[in-house]
């Protein structure tokens, strides 16, 4: 078992990880999951979900969740919006010209 199997799912990365997972596009294996959850807690959300975090924590969530994207160059997810303590992680969908973003290809 990995680290990342063995972690508390109230941990922000497993919370903001699974929410991104649920939109993006094409559905993420769970190998793929693992990549993003670890993504996030470099990014410095392995924070307990509990743990207050700032728009600084989400800028770099959303850097992290970009890079991840990049790196495979086949996924498309939506973008970190807030990080309410005690809440859940908001998000927002990606769009040019009022369009959401496709996996392969883009627009």
């Amino acid at each position: 078992m990995t680290e990342t199997q063995t972690s508390s799912p109230a941990d922000w990365a497993e919370l903001v990880a699974r929410g991104y997972a649920d939109e993006a596009a094409p559905p993420l294996t769970p190998d793929l999951l693992d990549a993003v959850r670890e993504t996030l807690r470099r990014a410095g959300l392995d924070r307990p979900h509990a743990a207050s975090l700032d728009a600084d924590a989400v800028k770099r969530a959303n850097e992290g969740l970009d890079a991840f994207e990049l790196e495979l160059g086949a996924v498309v997810g939506p973008r970190l919006a807030e990080l309410p303590a005690n809440g859940r992680p908001a998000f927002v969908q990606r769009s040019e010209a009022g369009r959401p973003l496709r996996a392969y290809g883009g627009q």
